[in-house]
């Protein structure tokens, strides 16, 4: 017999010539046939399959007149109970769950084939599903809303063009946002359906990834929030012989990582090379501004689903392990890591590992095409024993640092005891409070009911992120700050008379929420 790849790869729903198992797990190690075996095809006379018998028997069972022979399976070949023969959504989820344990058994294997998890019907539909409706349009103009009104005739075209190959990227509408700082932040906007594809490979990505990346990386991951991360760096201080911090962050990181280095390290475990290929294609799609079209050479467009996955598969490679086996090898002292994209923290017990780590890590950081922000990076006396030595020698409180939003101090508990408070950045709260301003002015005639569902929901996401252990102050100062901008708004109505206090005190009370804590972190 001749071992034919294209029936075998047709009689479990995969394209030919794809060295997969039936679960679709591929393994560039191992070849399709094995030696000195042969494999039965679907020749004449030899089907693999059951045949059924189309004519039942006419009586019941202990009296068949006219009972119809079937044929079982071809001589070798097992019945395959187990095994989905469309793909179901139980079928896709058990499909990638069998691609997750395979990667945790061997942190080795290289997934060759991964392209039919990306184009199954059901996981587009659930990425689609997943996408914030209002989002912004792409280059295309398609909108969520229009995109749906044929859900399963796009989506089905969407599968056939990833199947054949046929996809193509479009490029990404650039937009601005402006920070904290003033600066304004450069994001890409792609099309509905590349936001679509990206957000499908995301999800087939993370089933090999999340087996490796390590403890201490929090962006954008599933189950990582930026809670955890911040309870992560309280606890590490408070538990540690924590006593200088490196307050870390790297100078346009998702511009300027290198692209080639990207793709060799997903490379290390993905050898679908049609899954690599549509990397490539959102890399290389560029970005449409001002009408113009223009090719980036370097870095991945911030604002596309697949951004974050991509960023923390550079770092990974780049910081994560690496400072993994510093801290291990040549530290002297207890050293923690806390990391949220391309924002990271180090604590050290000694100054001197301190230093050296920095010089080291700008040299690692410089072969791969990053630099430390000079400005944002600093490394800082902090933790308990440092508080204690600054007080000893007359130098005050230790500095403090900003990290997810909040500024890091050394503080006392109630009695006595040293922990870490964590504020409010004011230069955040400044922003929002001149953000919520310029949109009430902008929605000045409005009615109350309206502006006061806007106010109590801007409050109350404040709160939901914020609301800490220690920070009551500051939820307290931002809720005084949505009444003041409100009362002068509501005022700017008529040239002669302004709202009182008695009645702008009535209908903050009505509509915007009480400042309270929300969290509670393992440092309280």
């Amino acid at each position: 017999m001749i071992w034919d790849p294209v029936h075998a790869g047709k009689r479990h729903g995969r394209e030919p010539g794809d060295p997969t198992s039936v679960c679709g797990i591929g393994f560039a190690d191992r070849g399709t046939k094995p030696e000195g075996r042969e494999v039965p095809t679907n020749g004449r006379g030899k089907s693999d399959s059951l045949v059924v018998p189309k004519k039942l028997p006419n009586k019941a069972a202990d009296e068949v007149a006219e009972g119809v022979e079937g044929r079982g399976l071809a001589k070798g070949n097992s019945r395959e109970d187990g095994v989905f023969r469309t793909q179901s959504r139980e079928d896709t989820k058990a499909g990638l769950e069998r691609v997750r344990k395979a990667a945790e058994r061997d942190g080795r294997q290289r997934f060759t084939a991964l392209l039919h998890h990306v184009y199954d019907v059901e996981r587009l539909r659930a990425a689609y599903r997943a996408l914030n409706p209002k989002a912004a349009a792409g280059i295309d103009g398609e909108t969520w809303k229009h995109y749906g009104e044929k859900l399963e005739e796009n989506l089905q075209d969407l599968s056939d063009r990833l199947r054949r190959g046929a996809y193509r990227a479009s490029p990404v509408r650039r937009a601005y946002i402006t920070k904290a700082d003033g600066r304004q932040r450069p994001l890409g906007v792609p099309v509905l359906e590349d936001k679509i594809v990206q957000r499908a490979v995301v999800g087939v990505l993370n089933a090999i990834f999340e087996t490796e990346f390590v403890g201490f990386s929090y962006g954008f991951r599933p189950g990582k929030s930026p809670h955890l991360a911040l309870d992560a760096l309280a606890t590490g201080i408070l538990t540690r012989k924590v006593n200088w911090v490196l307050d870390a962050d790297i100078r346009s990181f998702f511009d300027t990582l290198d692209r080639r280095w990207l793709v060799e390290f997903l490379e290390h475990r993905v050898g679908d090379r049609r899954v690599i290929r549509l990397v490539k294609k959102w890399l290389a799609a560029g970005v449409l501004e001002g009408g113009e079209w223009r090719q980036t050479e370097a870095g991945t467009v911030q604002g596309g689903s697949i951004s974050p996955l991509l960023a923390n598969v550079y770092l990974h490679y780049v910081f994560d392990t690496w400072v993994g086996r510093w801290r291990k090898r040549q530290a002297k002292g207890d050293v923690i890591v806390v990391r949220f994209a391309d924002d990271f923290v180090v604590g050290f017990e000694h100054r001197a590992d301190a230093e050296q780590m920095l010089a080291e890590l700008k040299e690692r950081f410089q072969k791969f095409g990053l630099a430390l922000h000079s400005e944002k990076t600093r490394l800082i006396e902090f933790g308990r024993q440092a508080a204690e030595e600054r007080e000893r020698r007359g130098e005050g409180k230790p500095e403090t640092f900003d990290f997810l939003g909040f500024t890091h101090i050394c503080g006392k508990t109630r009695s006595g005891r040293f922990t870490v408070v964590r504020q409010t950045m004011r230069k955040r709260l400044a922003a929002k409070l001149k953000a919520v301003k310029t949109v009430l002015r902008r929605r000045l005639n409005e009615p109350i009911p309206a502006l006061g569902g806007y106010l109590r929901a801007v409050m109350t996401g404040h709160m939901n992120y914020y609301a800490v252990p220690f920070n009551i102050r500051a939820i307290q100062r931002f809720r005084n700050g949505l009444v003041l901008v409100w009362r002068k708004t509501l005022s700017r109505r008529s040239q002669t008379a302004r709202v009182k206090w008695d009645r702008m005190k009535e209908l903050a009370r009505r509509w915007i929420p009480p400042a309270r804590i929300c969290h509670l972190s393992m440092n309280t």
